[in-house]
């Protein structure tokens, strides 16, 4: 009840509420905040939200794609770069971080690389002292003996090993110029060893004119003549043919073969042993084959005791006159 009196006449002005429609204003009131106030929150936390994913999601994404990256070995350019001003920048910077690591990486790799095809191919370009003095020896006793036959032979077999030695400083030659260097180098080492051993070279001729790295097979004939082929009836064979669109070229003696140990070890660089031939030896070959061509390239070796040794080269089939033109080893 609320009394109100007027001044002038003294009257009083009464109005009466119940009290139910009261309590039900107040009611409508309560309910109409307690909406307003749902609202407000609501609308509070979604805009929280929101902005936090506006904030969290770039750094998610940028998060996802450098853990892809360290997948990938730096392999890729897949930085995410989006969001805010700030993340973009970071984006870009890694990005460019990236890019920068890997031309370093390249940059390393590539000079290891050719800091080990120089060391390779310096050795590859020695020439044995040994075999030279005990060749020249050779033709001075034939000479002093008056075989002028067997020591003219010798002189034109030196030579023309030498020269395909040095193939005007080129590294890649055919098939064919270093099959004739084998052949050469099996002449000279026969009279050497007066013919303790025969010798037969079978190479295809659809091949010869494929692209090979110089001085890969007389390494592999020198290792077969000093621990496999100096016995009476030793046999030295030299095959090469084309198989599954490659080239291989084999090197295969009779002698006393290998055991299992000894041959895991041949092709590793802890298992290297300077021995008393050239020292271009199996692991130099494996090696210098894998530099220079992109692959599962290189040297297989079976072996059996009393049963003889074949070592087998694994090239791929490039025509030398594509490689003169300016084509790739692949």
């Amino acid at each position: 009840m609320i009394v109100k009196t007027i001044g002038y006449t003294g009257w009083k002005i009464i109005s009466v509420t119940p009290t139910k429609e009261l309590a039900l204003g107040m009611n409508r009131t309560r309910m109409f905040t307690l909406i307003i106030l749902t609202i407000m929150i609501s609308l509070v936390l979604l805009g929280n939200m929101y902005i936090s994913f506006a904030v969290t999601d770039p750094l998610r994404r940028l998060d996802d794609s450098v853990r892809k990256l360290e997948q990938s070995n730096y392999d890729k350019d897949n930085i995410y770069i989006g969001g805010s001003y700030e993340i973009r920048h970071l984006g870009r910077t890694i990005n460019s971080m990236v890019r920068q690591m890997r031309k370093l990486m390249d940059d390393m790799v590539k000079e290891q690389r050719d800091k080990r095809r120089s060391e390779l191919d310096a050795l590859q370009s020695q020439i044995n002292p040994h075999f030279l003095y005990n060749t020249l020896d050779s033709v001075v006793w034939m000479v002093e003996s008056e075989r002028y036959k067997d020591a003219i032979t010798m002189v034109t077999s030196l030579a023309a090993l030498f020269r395909i030695s040095l193939s005007k400083g080129n590294n890649i030659i055919t098939i064919h110029d270093e099959i004739v260097h084998a052949t050469n180098y099996l002449n000279i080492q026969k009279v050497r060893y007066k013919n303790k051993f025969t010798s037969g070279i079978e190479v295809d001729p659809a091949i010869e004119e494929c692209c090979t790295i110089k001085l890969i097979i007389q390494p592999l004939i020198e290792n077969a003549i000093y621990y496999g082929a100096l016995d009476e009836d030793s046999t030295i064979m030299v095959k090469g043919y084309e198989k599954d669109g490659d080239i291989y070229i084999e090197v295969a003696d009779n002698g006393m073969g290998m055991p299992p140990e000894t041959l895991e070890n041949l092709l590793k660089e802890k298992g290297r042993t300077r021995g008393k031939g050239s020292g271009i030896g199996l692991w130099n070959v494996d090696q210098r084959i894998r530099l220079y061509f992109k692959g599962n390239y290189g040297l297989e070796i079976e072996s059996e005791l009393d049963e003889g040794t074949t070592v087998r080269i694994h090239l791929p089939k490039i025509s030398y006159e594509e490689y003169k033109k300016g084509g790739e080893l692949s």
